[in-house]
């Protein structure tokens, strides 16, 4: 059987009989029958098209989810200073009572240490991020807090004290545990102030 190419627009096909056909390329006539088809590399380059498309879908899929996985740690880690930064707010420092009283240095803190040239106490407490997490698989972040005695305008008898906390906090990026740190800081002033002390 032989396969031939014949323009199908009034060409005669049997002795001087002409056919009008629809307009259109050259179609393959073999055995009386027509055959149209995509060729392999079409449907290849199809195929490489659909899958780019679908890999970037997915790759953007996990970034997405890894982006959403490290706000939640991160917003955590700042639910975790913040706990200790109120913590301090809630504490009473009155210069103004007989003897003095400062409980904004007695924080719940570890390594608790005192640098008298900068009035600075220091320390760290650790604590469990608060996302979901099941058994053991739970995240420990640590806060290191400063808690420092400021002079305003140098003036010995008004007095601030900054309190500083900074949560350390480990994420897992592909295949690296990386450390991030978020920082909340705040300013205390007395509770009360008696005249006689200005």
């Amino acid at each position: 059987m032989r396969c031939q190419f014949q323009q199908l627009i009034g060409q005669p096909l049997a002795r001087g009989a002409t056919v009008a056909r629809p307009a259109g390329p050259r179609s393959l006539i073999c055995g009386g029958r027509s055959r149209a088809g995509f060729t392999l590399v079409e449907v290849v380059m199809a195929v490489a098209i659909v899958a780019l498309v679908f890999g970037g879908i997915i790759s953007a899929y996990i970034q997405t989810g890894l982006r959403l996985q490290w706000t939640g740690y991160s917003l955590a880690a700042e639910s975790l200073a913040i706990e200790t930064i109120e913590q301090a707010r809630s504490s009473v420092w009155d210069p103004a009572q007989t003897p003095p009283v400062n409980e904004v240095t007695n924080l719940n803190l570890l390594s608790i240490s005192y640098n008298s040239a900068s009035q600075t106490w220091s320390g760290y407490c650790t604590g469990i991020l608060s996302v979901p997490y099941e058994s053991t698989n739970y995240v420990v972040a640590t806060n290191y807090v400063t808690v420092q005695m400021v002079n305003v305008g140098g003036v010995a008898n008004v007095q601030e004290q900054v309190v500083q906390v900074k949560t350390v906090w480990p994420f897992v990026i592909r295949a690296s545990n990386l450390l991030f740190t978020n920082t909340v800081s705040t300013i205390i002033a007395p509770d009360n102030r008696a005249a006689s002390t200005f």
